[in-house]
């Protein structure tokens, strides 16, 4: 047990020594920071409680995800209604309406009725464990089928959505830069966005909330302009506005429903320039299942023109004058480079499922966390003096191998939440202190083993090495339950919680490490060059 060679000690040694340089960095001020080498730019990040920054509550828009779904149904009932083997195995239908909640169609053949629900069936799938599936097919007036979501589809539509907005919300946030977002679900339908040290709620709410749905659509070239103006256009196309300040005097344009291409076959978007004008624009390219979409419709449709929609908003609709080959378009408007910026990430980290307004807003400032930080730190060398002064007093020799190993655990809490970019909340201050005050537990643990070996009769080496032995074993019995309580309160907890379990789990692990090891080593480097016969504990 106090057998340590030499590779041993040098391995401990480095260890303390990296503990040691990587948490210099969090030390720093922030110029002094930034001017490091890449390498040592590693610090502990500071929550939204210390660090101040933007807090927003999005809420979904049911109706919007309730009418998306709709259109996708509808969009799958066409393609299902469309032979796999060619022409022949089509199935003919009547006009396809979507009324209220239901979608309904006329099959015109009644033999094809059965094939065609057959079709549909297919085409849905099991909702929850009710066993109901996420559509009801229902045949009505004998060849009229009504196809209506369930209330278990619904759910699993809702809860599928708001997990894949929290998902895209998450990747648009963490390419602004930022460290350590809080990006969570509350409820149902929203989400909770804390960006620690953005003080522009602003530019946040513009970038989450967008929902960066983008289509491309021809425009109907026999739309009568008079009838749109009152509302009137033909089967299959709609009334799409133009965006704010788009349109160069047009307030809207007669689009077919019809989604020629659509932002899921994006594979890349970036700010750039045009060419000629020099104005911001972003630069889009489709995979290989749009490129080749995107040539064959604009070939087919030279001299007629298309429309770039985005989020329900026409942004322009210009003239193909040749086929657009290459797989690569750009959408041009009323952009800033900011703007456009923005409209780039929002597309390459794809569109939101449905529609999220903000319904709570706060901008927290430092200051609040500046001084929680001040008095957190009061409280961190209040608990540190008295722990050292007691041990010091206690347990002398032994109280200063003590000491010096809770002024290595301290670096070393603070350099693995560094290297893991770990992000230190105001609970997580309580962590800390508290880490603070439980880590010489272990070496007082030690300690009085070694006194009851000596009151004994036991020689000293004898009774350091059965003390250090013996009560190894409660200490790592005593930490390993609370290491499952801190990964419990991690993995059901949320926000505060999370972070006061990181640094509690961190703090017991190297309390561990230098208590029982770090401590182990002093003592026997003492024992062997000092030789004593009697200590004093």
């Amino acid at each position: 047990m106090l057998d340590f060679p030499r590779w041993k000690t040098i391995g401990i040694s480095i260890i303390l020594l990296l503990g040691i340089l990587f948490s210099i960095p969090s030390f720093l001020p922030q110029k002094t920071f930034d001017s490091l080498p890449g390498i040592a730019q590693t610090k502990v990040n500071l929550g939204l409680d210390l660090a101040g920054g933007s807090h927003l509550l999005l809420e979904a828009d049911l109706a919007d995800l309730r009418k998306t779904q709709l259109a996708n149904m509808e969009k799958t009932v066409r393609t299902a209604m469309r032979g796999e083997r060619g022409p022949d195995d089509d199935i003919a239908i009547g006009e396809l309406r979507v009324q209220g909640n239901q979608i309904s169609f006329l099959v015109r053949d009644q033999t094809q009725l059965d094939d065609a629900r057959d079709r549909l069936f297919n085409e849905t799938q099991g909702a929850g464990l009710s066993g109901q599936r996420d559509w009801r097919i229902d045949v009505v007036d004998t060849t009229r089928i009504v196809l209506t979501p369930t209330g278990a589809g619904q759910t699993q539509a809702v809860a599928h959505a708001m997990d894949t907005a929290r998902d895209i919300i998450d990747r648009r946030v963490n390419a602004l830069g930022t460290r350590e977002p809080t990006i969570i679900r509350q409820g149902t339908d929203r989400i909770v966005v804390q960006v620690p040290g953005l003080q522009d709620p602003a530019a946040l709410k513009e970038l989450i909330g967008k929902t960066a749905r983008l289509e491309f659509r021809m425009v109907d070239a026999n739309a009568d302009p008079n009838e749109a103006a009152a509302g009137r256009v033909p089967v299959g196309s709609e009334i799409v506005p133009y965006a704010e300040g788009e349109g160069s005097g047009a307030r809207f344009e007669v689009l077919r429903r019809q989604v020629m291409i659509s932002g899921e076959q994006l594979i890349d978007a970036r700010q750039s320039y045009e060419q000629q004008s020099n104005q911001p624009v972003v630069s889009i390219r489709f995979d290989s299942g749009g490129s080749n979409t995107f040539a064959k419709v604009t070939a087919q449709s030279v001299g007629q023109r298309f429309a770039m929609v985005l989020d329900g908003k026409v942004l322009s609709a210009p003239s193909i004058n040749e086929p657009i080959l290459g797989g690569s378009a750009q959408i041009s408007g009323s952009f800033s480079v900011a703007s456009a910026n923005a409209l780039a990430i929002s597309l390459r980290s794809g569109a939101l499922p449905v529609k999220m307004a903000v319904v709570e807003e706060r901008t927290v400032t430092p200051e609040l966390g500046a001084d929680s930080i001040r008095k957190g730190a009061i409280a961190g060398i209040i608990a540190t003096v008295s722990v050292l002064t007691l041990m010091l007093v206690v347990y002398g020799r032994f109280g200063v191998y003590a000491c010096v190993g809770l002024v290595f655990n301290v670096f070393l809490i603070i350099a693995t939440m560094a290297a893991f970019n770990a992000t230190l909340t105001l609970p997580g201050i309580a962590g800390f202190v508290l880490t603070i005050g439980a880590a010489v537990d272990a070496n007082v643990l030690i300690n009085e083993r070694i006194r009851e070996e000596l009151h004994r009769g036991r020689k000293v080496f004898q009774a350091v090495e059965l003390g250090y032995s013996e009560a190894s074993r409660a200490i790592f019995d005593a930490n390993v339950t609370n290491v499952i309580a801190a990964s419990l309160m991690f993995w059901f907890g949320s926000g505060p919680i999370k972070g006061f379990a990181v640094v509690l789990t961190i703090g017991i692990v190297t309390s561990v490490f230098t208590a029982v090891t770090v401590t182990r080593m002093f003592v026997a480097h003492w024992l062997r060059t000092k030789r004593p016969t009697s200590i004093n504990i």
